[in-house]
């Protein structure tokens, strides 16, 4: 299993926003469904063997499990469908129990170190950052089930920072540039698919 965490600074947690205003009104939620798209999406299909943990002002985070999710299409608007549906669901979830709004979507009342919690025992974590260290240097056998933690168009708070110093087993980069996290996704699914650019 493969988990991406992504952190969603000024994405909304109510679902009174636009579809049709994502980059404004709607704090860059359009950038955060792109990285849901690319933790998903393939060709032809969808990769059951992924959850992505979308983080929401460290409030709420609704889980996105590939092997049961559906209506999940390659275009923002109909992911962040599925996020506004989540988030109409918000008071259902109740506790540790989570609201379920659709199949392989659920709403959780939890922040970030939470849901690092939560994923402790699911394999490495891994902050995907420009200041890591090179993910070629990585034995491959090193990466089975990781979990990913980017951020959205903003740095990691101090705070968010503090929670990965205690609790992140490596600090990755995926090459010499800056990258947008959904971009970041893609590369990183084809740098496991291929066993580190060695299968084809």
């Amino acid at each position: 299993m493969r988990h991406f965490v992504l952190i969603g600074h000024d994405a909304p947690t109510e679902p009174d926003f636009s579809l049709d205003d994502l980059a404004g009104g709607a704090g860059r939620l359009d950038a955060l469904c792109r990285s849901i798209t690319s933790s998903f999406v393939t060709s032809h299909g969808i990769r059951e063997d992924v959850r992505a943990h979308l983080i929401l002002q460290d409030e709420l985070t609704i889980r996105f499990d590939g092997s049961e999710l559906r209506r999940l299409n390659p275009d923002e608007r109909s992911t962040a469908a599925l996020v506004r549906t989540a988030l109409e669901h918000r008071d259902e979830a109740i506790g540790a129990l989570p609201a379920d709004p659709s199949p392989g979507v659920e709403l959780y009342r939890c922040g970030f170190e939470a849901t690092l919690d939560d994923l402790a025992d699911a394999g490495p974590v891994i902050q995907l950052h420009e200041n890591g260290a090179p993910i070629a240097d990585v034995r491959i056998a090193d990466l089975a089930d990781p979990v990913f933690v980017l951020s959205d168009h903003r740095d990691f708070t101090p705070e968010e920072a503090a929670v990965l110093e205690n609790r992140a087993d490596r600090r990755l980069r995926l090459g010499p540039r800056l990258l947008h996290a959904d971009h970041a996704i893609t590369i990183a699914h084809h740098y496991l698919d291929t066993a580190g650019y060695e299968r084809f």
